[in-house]
């Protein structure tokens, strides 16, 4: 199953901006909805919504403070994926290696 990407509010404030700008730069895979589009195509008006805003599976967060925490923490789990992908490729060589040396 494939993980779901965390939504991003946006505006046109510096402050999305730099939000968009970070999650690019941390190449974290994400979803960005325009509020003002957003109104129009889905729910009309949002008028208690902050922007920016992420909508994730780990939760919603919407000041600047708790997007930055969300985005290391990310940062940290794809780093813990990266190491353990690495120790399973480097245990399955060591299998093979094994494996061939059995029969020789």
């Amino acid at each position: 199953m494939r993980a779901r990407k965390p939504i991003i509010l946006i505006d046109d404030s510096p402050q999305s901006q730099k939000i968009v700008e970070l999650f690019e730069d941390n190449e974290i895979d994400f979803v960005k909805y325009h509020i003002k589009k957003f109104e129009d195509s889905c729910c009309g008006e949002l008028p208690t919504t902050k922007t920016p805003s992420v909508i994730a599976a780990e939760g919603i967060f919407k000041e600047e403070s708790l997007i930055l925490y969300y985005i290391e923490y990310m940062k940290e789990k794809k780093v813990k994926e990266d190491l353990e992908v690495g120790k399973d490729k480097s245990l399955q060589k060591n299998h093979i290696d094994e494996t061939d040396s059995a029969y020789w």
